[in-house]
């Protein structure tokens, strides 16, 4: 039995959640996918996984042995690009996560540049606003905003964005502005409805941090819906900096109450540490974060 073979298969197994959907994957017939975990399983004296109707689903004895397996497949797969020339000469895949709005406004541009210099990557790009497990969902690269909450990954510092309150020329026109906090009682708002509260807005004032109740006339689950209803007139919308500065470079809305806004909040690349950086990561790295930075100034 190939042992290194079998480790793939079983990481292809659980990758697609189901024997069928992984032979399709590998281009291998069923009963081949079968046997070879059949073989691994006998060969390690334990279930891995428990084949159910529709999927299959990992046994305690598999949830230890996949983290294994991936180090290991990942260390002959290093040795490999070595071997190869990768270290050499940068080719190879890359997986990059990134918020909706910032990896579309900012990083896409970055990444379209990127591949035309380097024809021999390829990259996926996945934009959400969920934060991802770097090592669990085989990312490389993960553009977050705010405070890391993994302390054991690598961090590349891009700048800072911040929390403010905007609203169109339009509105404020026909409308006080709002001077303080509470003032925003008495003017309809557009809140984020599932990523931020649609009832309280919150601020600092000096180093009190506080919440105000707001009167959502609209509740919107992207910033982009939120910009676009504020830029209309509709009321004030609070979202990151990022978010309304095309709309504020155009004029179509300006921040009120940023004497209250609470701290900005930082930009980081993120990356798994490693004792060999694939070249393909460090270049990508060293072409990213410079125009990364120049986006946030």
């Amino acid at each position: 039995m190939d042992r290194i073979d079998a480790m793939r298969v079983f990481l292809k197994v659980v990758e697609k959640g189901s024997l069928s959907a992984a032979a399709r994957e590998l281009h291998s017939p069923l009963p081949t996918v079968s046997r070879k975990m059949a073989d691994l399983e006998r060969l390690l004296g334990a279930r891995l996984i428990t084949r159910t109707n529709r999927n299959v689903v990992l046994t305690d004895a598999g949830r230890q042995y996949i983290s294994a397996a991936r180090d290991i497949l990942e260390r002959i797969d290093e040795a490999e690009r070595q071997v190869s020339g990768e270290y050499l000469s940068p080719k190879g895949d890359l997986t990059i996560t990134a918020p909706i709005v910032f990896g579309r406004l900012h990083l896409l541009p970055v990444i379209t540049d990127f591949l035309k210099a380097f024809p021999e990557i390829n990259m996926k790009l996945t934009l959400s606003d969920r934060n991802n497990n770097l090592a669990e969902d085989h990312i490389d690269v993960a553009l977050r905003i705010g405070e890391a909450a993994d302390s054991s990954l690598k961090a590349i510092r891009l700048g800072l964005v911040r929390h403010t309150v905007y609203a169109s020329p339009e509105y404020l026109s026909g409308h006080s502005e709002p001077i303080q906090p509470r003032d925003l009682g008495a003017h309809p708002c557009i809140a984020f409805q599932g990523v931020q509260s649609s009832q309280s807005w919150p601020f600092r004032d000096e180093n009190t941090l506080f919440s105000v109740d707001i009167r959502a006339r609209l509740a919107v689950n992207t910033a982009e819906a939120a910009v676009d209803a504020a830029a209309s007139g509709l009321g004030l919308t609070r979202v990151m900096s990022y978010q309304a500065r095309t709309a504020v470079e155009q004029g179509l809305l300006e921040p009120v109450l940023e004497r209250f806004e609470l701290p900005a909040s930082p930009v980081h690349l993120l990356y798994l540490p490693q004792g060999i950086l694939p070249l393909k990561l460090r270049v990508f790295l060293d072409f990213a974060a410079p125009r990364l930075r120049t986006a946030l100034k």
